[in-house]
C-alpha cells in the first residue's frame, strides 16, 4: 500500500511533508506527497491583514476535505494551525517530536540596539499578524509600530531585506528547518518563558481519518507522546478559551524531572482579550495535571483589579506599573528606604565584578570606576538589563529565584579567580557564601539603606516587597493582615517577613527577578 501525504505547497509545509516521508520510509512503507492549496495560501497573495482573515481552519480545511474524500491518507499540519477539535471522521494520529518552540526577532543591523528590551530600536517598525506576538511585543515595547506581514517564510525574510520593516517575528522552528540564510541580520531568540509561543509550536500533526486502524498503528509507532502530552494541556486551554488565530494566547508547557524523581509541568501563560490590550502573565508548576488546563482557565477568569502596594518608586521605565494600571489595578508605589551612596575610596583587584540588583550597578558606576577587562556578573534580566543601559553586557546572568543556587552556579563559572561584589552595606551574603574559598571574595559597599517607613492603608489587597529593608520598614508602621498577599522578592526578603512572624502561606515568591517576574507572582495570587 503507498501512503499519500497531503501538504500545502510552501518550502516549510513540503519540509514538513518530505521530513514525514522520511520517518514512513525507515519503516519500510512507500510514499507519494500530494501538494493541496489552501484559503491561507490564497489569501496570502493579496494585500489583506491576517486578522481580518484568519480563524479556524484557515490552513488545514482544504487537507482535511481531502482527508474526507480520500483522495489522501494523512495531511501533515504545523500542530499550531490546527482547530482544537476534528472534524467528523478525522483524527490526530500522532504527533512529531518538538523542534525549537521559540519565536525569533529577526532585524536589520541599523535596527540593532543593544541599550532597549529585545536589543530593538526606538520605534522600530515591526512585521507580524499574529495577534499572539502582536500583544506579547507591545506589552514590553509599546514604542513599537506594528506593522502586518504575509507570505511564506522566504517571502517574508526577502520583505525584511528590502527595507519594508525594521524586524520581523517568525517562528524558530521554520527558519532552521529551512536553513536560511540570515548572516546579513541580527536575530534576537526570545526566550519561551518571557515570550510564549503559540499551543503546539514546533510541533508537526499527523492527520488521519478515524477508521484506518492500520495507519493508526503506523503513527503510533513513531508519535513522541512527552511531546503530545505536554501539547494537549496547552491546546486544551487554547480549547476552553474558544481560541482561534484571532486569540492573543501564548501557552508553553515544559517538563523536567524534580528531587522526588516525579515529572514536574511548568506551564507559561499569556492571554489578552484583543491583540492591543493588556496580556494576563500566568505560571504554574505542578506534578498532578489532572484538570490542570481548567484550573488556568479558571485563574484567568479570577483576574480581576484590586489594591496594591509596592515598595519601590514609581518609574517610567517600570512595566510592571503600567501593566497593572491597564488592567485597571489601584497601584501605590513608594520605597520605604532611602539610598545613600558610600563612596569608592579603592577598587580591589579583581577578575570578575559581582551586582545583585539595578541598585549596586548605579551606584558603583556613578563614581565612573576603571573596570578595564574584569568580567561582569549579575542575578536577574532587571540586574543585566541596567548594565546594558551602561552599553555593557554580563558575562554572566543568574536567572534563579534560588539565590543559593546561582551563587554556586556562579561560584563554578568564576573558579579561582576573584570577586568583588558592590553592595549594599547590610548585605546577607548569601551569594558570597556559596564560595569555597572566602578569601576570593571581596565585599565593597557602595550604598547604605536607611528605613523612611511610610502608613500604608489596611485595605491594600497586595503589598509587594522589593528587599528585607523594605520589609522591615513597613513593618514599623504597619501590620500584615490576613486578607493581605504578599510578594517577597527573593529568599532574603521572605525570611525577613517569616522571622516577623508573617504566616508563609501569605508569602509568594516571584520565579524571576524581574517586572515580569512581579507581575506573574502578583497575577498567581488570584
Amino acid at each position: 500500500m503507498t501512503i499519500i501525504i497531503g501538504t500545502r505547497g510552501s518550502e516549510l509545509a513540503l519540509w514538513q511533508a518530505n521530513f514525514t516521508k522520511e520517518l514512513l520510509v525507515k519503516q519500510g512503507h512507500e510514499v507519494e506527497i500530494k501538494i493541496i492549496e489552501t484559503k491561507g495560501d490564497t489569501s496570502q497573495q493579496w494585500n489583506t491583514s491576517f486578522d481580518k482573515l484568519e480563524g479556524k481552519g484557515f490552513f488545514t480545511k482544504e487537507l482535511e476535505e481531502a482527508l474526507l474524500a480520500k483522495t489522501i491518507d494523512v495531511a501533515v499540519h504545523s500542530h499550531k494551525d490546527l482547530p482544537t477539535e476534528n472534524p467528523d471522521g478525522l483524527i490526530v494520529a500522532g504527533v512529531s517530536s518538538r523542534e525549537n518552540p521559540a519565536d525569533w526577532l529577526v532585524m536589520n543591523e541599523a535596527a540593532e540596539d543593544n541599550k532597549q528590551k529585545f536589543n530593538l530600536k526606538k520605534g522600530a517598525k515591526v512585521g507580524t499578524s499574529s495577534a499572539r506576538r502582536k500583544s506579547q511585543l507591545l506589552a514590553f515595547r509599546p514604542d513599537v509600530e506594528i506593522s502586518d506581514l504575509r507570505g511564506n517564510v522566504p517571502t517574508r525574510i526577502n520583505k525584511l531585506r528590502e527595507g519594508q520593516y525594521d524586524a520581523i517575528i517568525l517562528a524558530a522552528a521554520g527558519l532552521e528547518r529551512l536553513e536560511l540564510d540570515l548572516s546579513d541580520f541580527t536575530v534576537e531568540q526570545l526566550e519561551t518563558n518571557e515570550f510564549i509561543p503559540a499551543p503546539a509550536q514546533g510541533v508537526l500533526a499527523w492527520q488521519i481519518r478515524e477508521d484506518d486502524y492500520k495507519l493508526a498503528d503506523v503513527f503510533d509507532a513513531i508519535c513522541d507522546y512527552d511531546v503530545m502530552i505536554n501539547i494537549n494541556i496547552e491546546r486544551r486551554i487554547l480549547n476552553l478559551l474558544d481560541g482561534g488565530c484571532l486569540l492573543p494566547l501564548g501557552v508553553f508547557c515544559d517538563t523536567e524531572m524534580n528531587d522526588q524523581d516525579r515529572k514536574l509541568f511548568k506551564v507559561w501563560v499569556s492571554c489578552a482579550d484583543a491583540w492591543n490590550t493588556q496580556t494576563k502573565q500566568l505560571y504554574y508548576e505542578t506534578t498532578n495535571t489532572e484538570d490542570l488546563p481548567e484550573k488556568i482557565v479558571e485563574h484567568l477568569h479570577r483576574i480581576a483589579p484590586k489594591s496594591i502596594f509596592i515598595s519601590r518608586e514609581a518609574h517610567e521605565s517600570n512595566n510592571l506599573n503600567r501593566w497593572l494600571n491597564n488592567l485597571g489595578f489601584n497601584v501605590e508605589c513608594k520605597s520605604l528606604i532611602d539610598l545613600k551612596k558610600l563612596t569608592i575610596k579603592d577598587l580591589p583587584k579583581s577578575d570578575w565584578l559581582f551586582f545583585s540588583s539595578k541598585h549596586a550597578v548605579e551606584f558603583f558606576f556613578m563614581q565612573k570606576p576603571d573596570i578595564g577587562t574584569t568580567k561582569i556578573g549579575c542575578i536577574g534580566k532587571s540586574t543585566s538589563q541596567a548594565i546594558r543601559e551602561l552599553g555593557l553586557r554580563a558575562d554572566f546572568i543568574g536567572q534563579s529565584t534560588d539565590t543559593k543556587l546561582v551563587g554556586k552556579q556562579f561560584s563554578a563559572r568564576v573558579g579561582l579567580g576573584k570577586v568583588v561584589f558592590p553592595v549594599a552595606r547590610e548585605s546577607m551574603r548569601t551569594i558570597q557564601w556559596q564560595f569555597p574559598k572566602q578569601q576570593n571574595v571581596i565585599d565593597l559597599p557602595i550604598y547604605a539603606a536607611l528605613k523612611v517607613p511610610h502608613e500604608v492603608a489596611e485595605t491594600t489587597d497586595i503589598l509587594v516587597f522589593t528587599s528585607p529593608s523594605n520589609a522591615e520598614s513597613y513593618l514599623e508602621k504597619n501590620k500584615i493582615h490576613q486578607h493581605q498577599k504578599i510578594i517577597a522578592m527573593g529568599e532574603a526578603t521572605e525570611k525577613s517577613l517569616l522571622k516577623a512572624k508573617v504566616k508563609a502561606e501569605q508569602i509568594h515568591k516571584p520565579y524571576s527577578f524581574d517586572d515580569l517576574g512581579l507581575y506573574r507572582a502578583i497575577l498567581n495570587t488570584f
